[in-house]
């Protein structure tokens, strides 16, 4: 498969994700989650054991193939299982999925990356890796702060020097930082504007 269909499919299955999150997010507020997290913890109830697997297996896809918007799962994961359990659960996917991408770029390389970030994003990235200190440094800040393409950052990652124990403490020292920050802003900002509402 070429580098163009790839791409082309993967948008294509981001834009599906993009738009199942909006119904998700439009069906939420109907039931009145925003006001009453209780309404969308009990439609997960019956499914105790295997909803947070389902959930930690959907985060380590995310990271690696944006299916929906990293922003969305994250806030989904305080919402249904509440904000101590959605943050552990969010954490362990994003942490095994972090590590999942770096090993994936490591072992296929330049053209496995290829087929999952666009040309544009792979340019605007690549430059910075040539630099093994320097691009260290930037990957810790940009792991610990919740504004970069962490996805996009893990791949590359695998191009370089860095050992996977460097990695790997960087991602579990880095990562509950910004899952707080996106968690908090995301629920309670929605929360916050669905009393406005």
């Amino acid at each position: 498969m070429s580098t163009v269909t790839s791409r082309r499919l993967l948008n294509i299955v981001s834009l599906a994700g993009l738009g199942i999150s909006i119904w998700f997010t439009i069906y939420c507020f109907h039931l009145g989650v925003f006001k009453n997290t209780a309404a969308l913890q009990g439609l997960v109830s019956h499914a105790e054991f295997f909803g947070p697997l389902l959930f930690i297996g959907l985060q380590i896809v995310q990271v690696v193939i944006p299916i929906i918007p990293g922003g969305v799962s994250l806030a989904a994961g305080v919402l249904i299982f509440g904000p101590v359990e959605g943050f552990v659960y969010n954490y362990i996917g994003i942490v095994l999925g972090s590590l999942v991408a770096f090993a994936l770029g490591r072992r296929f390389g330049t053209p496995l990356i290829h087929h999952l970030i666009s040309q544009k994003t792979y340019d605007r990235y690549i430059g910075r890796i040539t630099n093994q200190n320097r691009f260290t440094k930037l990957f810790a800040l940009a792991i610990f702060l919740p504004v970069a393409p962490d996805d996009v950052l893990c791949l590359l990652a695998g191009l370089t020097k860095m050992s996977f124990k460097a990695f790997t403490l960087i991602i579990l020292l880095g990562k509950p930082a910004s899952i707080l920050a996106y968690s908090y802003v995301l629920v309670y900002g929605g929360t916050f504007l669905a009393h406005l509402i």
